[in-house]
């Protein structure tokens, strides 16, 4: 009887500066769990990147290693998944260049996110023929590896639904099955922000990074969001609109059920749930902390890991490529 051939996933984080709590929350505690099973390609997006760092690009460059070591101290393998930069495999921009022309405007002006970036980013200045193009280029990433599926959360659903209608095009044009149509892995991201309440984001300033050291980590959580309600130590708290609880919610899962209870009957006052988030987030975060810092002074193991894995990613970019160019008699 032949063992199932595991199926292939592909995902990838842009370099514009330190990691931080939301990037293992949203994606990398699932990438750990998805090399389990899968085939995982995970990607260095450093063009995706560049589309918004245009101005500033050297800080894409500098985020590279120290992204990377982040990975692989938060457990991703590079025995069981293929790390690697996407501008080190030429054959993604190269099936970016060639499905441009298959996807009419309208496509991409429909697509919800583009309009929302503009807005949220509007000191980046992406009005561009680039980051107009961003899920063309996103669409060339998944489709170079054949991946089954993709890990999105519900707002990167209509750019998985664009790939797939820039895969039936291509189809119907060259008369030619290449591609597989990418399913949705859809994510549970639990609601987790920044420390003002916000999205956690590195231009808002309210991040907690995935190294940040224990002074630093202090002086963050106390300054967190709370219930704005709660005056006084002794007033009732509302734990559901309490930011602090949201992070015990994922950090500290066993006590989702008697917090809130001391909240409510102010048995427990805000100043306490700082300090004992503070205990919690140093713990998770401290080992990884640790085992980055070692990471990062073996730089010739960090870029055999990525020469290695820009070797596998080409040698699978390229066949597909390949059959691209059969299919477009080319």
């Amino acid at each position: 009887m032949k063992l199932e051939k595991k199926k292939t996933i592909l995902s990838g984080i842009r370099p514009t500066g330190k990691l931080h709590l939301g990037h293992w929350v949203g994606a990398l505690s699932n990438w750990m769990k998805l090399q389990e099973e899968y085939k995982c390609f995970f990607m260095v997006a450093d063009w995706h990147a560049l589309m918004s760092e245009y101005k500033n690009p050297s800080m894409i460059k500098d985020s590279v290693l120290d992204n990377v070591s982040d990975w692989l101290a938060y457990g991703i393998d590079p025995k069981r998944s293929v790390i690697f930069i996407q501008s080190e495999v030429p054959e993604h921009l190269e099936l970016y260049m060639i499905l441009s022309n298959l996807v009419p405007l309208g496509w991409l002006f429909r697509c919800p996110t583009f309009k929302e970036q503009l807005t949220q980013l509007k000191d980046k200045d992406i009005n561009t023929h680039a980051f107009l193009g961003y899920p063309v280029l996103q669409s060339a990433d998944i489709l170079l590896y054949k991946a089954n599926s993709v890990p999105v959360g519900e707002d990167q659903l209509p750019h998985l639904e664009l790939c797939r209608e820039i895969v039936r095009r291509f189809h119907f044009t060259y008369k030619s099955k290449v591609f597989i149509e990418p399913q949705p892995l859809l994510t549970s991201v639990p609601r987790f922000l920044g420390l003002d309440g916000r999205k956690m984001s590195k231009s808002y300033n309210n991040c907690i990074g995935l190294s940040e050291d224990s002074a630093s980590l202090k002086r963050k959580v106390l300054s967190m969001f709370t219930d704005p309600a709660r005056k006084r130590r002794d007033d009732p708290g509302h734990p559901d609109v309490c930011n602090v609880f949201d992070y015990y919610s994922i950090f500290a899962p066993g006590k989702k059920t008697e917090l809130p209870k001391e909240c409510r009957e102010a048995k427990r006052g805000c100043k306490e749930c700082k300090d004992e988030l503070i205990k919690i987030l140093e713990e998770f975060i401290a080992p990884k902390r640790e085992e980055k810092t070692k990471i990062l002074k073996k730089k010739d193991y960090l870029r055999d890991i990525l020469e290695e894995g820009k070797k596998k990613a080409r040698e699978v970019a390229s066949k597909t490529i390949d059959e691209v160019k059969v299919a477009l008699k080319i």
